[in-house]
């Protein structure tokens, strides 16, 4: 052990101590070190605060000190941060524009009444209704959809997935042989 890390470890039993003398909590103290300089000490303030969260690691002063360095880290990588938040902005847009494309092609495809019930569907189970647009959408590029699908048409395709995708729950119950029955 070097005689700076025995500094700084003096320094957190002092901490410790100090917060079993004021009655704060038992022996824990924290000391944060940067660059061979204290930073920040203290101790465990579960008693006194009355707070069971309340311990020395936890101390707002160090998460000011997290905070700070986070920021510290970001601003060095900010370069790769905003290359990163193009790319990302990009995607978004490219969603975003692929979405609308699909809900116009959707609002062709389907009557105002079938776009209605699909929007109700969708509040209550989205990834059913974004399956039932999927056929829908494939129908229609296939060539399947000549007019206008009805509200009628719609149930209809919908009782049709619904039979398909139709799980069964299955139970077993297994027993287990106890070693004094017989196989007879």
């Amino acid at each position: 052990m070097q005689d700076r890390d025995h500094k700084f470890l003096t320094k957190a039993v002092e901490e410790a101590y100090k917060g079993v003398e004021c009655g704060d909590e038992g022996p824990f103290g924290v000391v944060v070190v940067r660059n061979d300089e204290v930073v920040v000490s203290c101790h465990n303030m579960v008693l006194k605060n009355t707070d069971p969260t309340a311990h020395a690691e936890a101390d707002p002063e160090l998460e000011a000190i997290r905070q700070r360095r986070m920021q510290e880290l970001m601003a060095q990588h900010g370069m790769g941060n905003q290359q990163n938040s193009e790319q990302q902005n990009s995607q978004e847009e490219a969603k975003r524009e692929a979405d609308e494309r699909r809900q116009m092609m959707l609002s062709q495809i389907l009557s105002s009444e079938a776009r209605e019930r699909l929007a109700r569907i969708a509040l209550v189970k989205p990834e059913k209704a974004r399956g039932v647009e999927d056929v829908i959408l494939r129908a229609a590029q296939m060539g399947q959809i000549v007019e206008k699908v009805s509200e009628e048409r719609l149930i209809t395709l919908l009782e049709q997935i619904n039979t398909q995708t139709t799980k069964q729950t299955k139970v077993t119950i297994q027993r287990r042989r106890s070693v004094l029955e017989d196989d007879d």
